[in-house]
């Protein structure tokens, strides 16, 4: 469509978004950025958080809430060349398809193994670990 921009996202298990939007925002490592028609081309890394991919239409496997779509992920990059956005993540996972009881649990063992953290390496896959829980309990309730 002309007035929108093809997009991409893919993990290390496949493809997790493929289809037509209005704007990607992303969680930059430098601050949260937007990527609508038109932008120049970049490639710019992100951090944990949410990536919004704003589109009115109908993708059968995903659920659209108020014309975005929410996937929580846990970092990677994203290139913008002639109104394509490829985004290479981590993990992108749908707000629709996190089991929120499962993520409860996960921040739950993530808060565990920081406070038996011995060393400062321990301690800063233990603060990782709890900070992606966190940010897929965030997504898949709807929150920033």
């Amino acid at each position: 469509m002309a007035t929108q921009l093809s997009v991409d996202i893919v993990t290390p298990d496949g493809r997790a978004f493929e289809g037509h939007a209005r704007g990607v925002q992303a969680p930059g490592i430098e601050g949260s950025f937007e990527v609508l028609r038109n932008h120049a081309p970049m490639i710019a890394a992100f951090d944990v958080g949410k990536i919004v991919v704003k589109t009115q239409d109908a993708y059968e496997d995903l659920t659209a809430r108020d014309g975005h779509i929410d996937f929580a992920t846990s970092g990677g990059f994203l290139e913008v060349l002639d109104n394509r956005v490829i985004v290479l993540a981590e993990t992108a996972e749908p707000s629709s398809a996190i089991d929120t009881e499962r993520a409860q649990k996960a921040e739950q063992r993530a808060l565990q193994r920081l406070d038996a953290s011995a060393s400062p390496e321990e301690r800063k896959e233990a603060k990782k670990a709890l900070d992606r829980a966190r940010n897929r309990l965030r997504v898949s309730m709807g929150g920033v």
